[in-house]
C-alpha cells in the first residue's frame, strides 16, 4: 500500500514544491480546475525527465 500511495503523491508534491502551488488563487471552480489540469500537464512532462536514468528505483550505472 505504501509504495501505491508513494506513486500518487509524488506529483503533488512536485506541483507544490516545482510550481509553488500552495492554495487556490482564484474565485470559481472552473479557474482553479483549469490551472491544476495545466500544473498536472506540466508535472507529467517533468517527471520522466526527471528519472529517465532509473531503473527499479535505482541509478543506473
Amino acid at each position: 500500500m505504501a509504495s501505491i500511495r508513494a506513486k500518487v503523491e509524488h506529483p503533488f508534491h512536485v506541483i507544490k514544491t516545482l510550481f509553488g502551488y500552495r492554495k487556490d488563487r482564484y474565485k470559481g471552480l472552473a479557474k482553479n480546475q483549469a490551472q491544476l489540469f495545466s500544473l498536472f500537464g506540466l508535472a507529467n512532462l517533468v517527471l520522466p525527465t526527471r528519472c529517465k536514468g532509473r531503473v527499479n528505483g535505482a541509478s543506473a550505472p
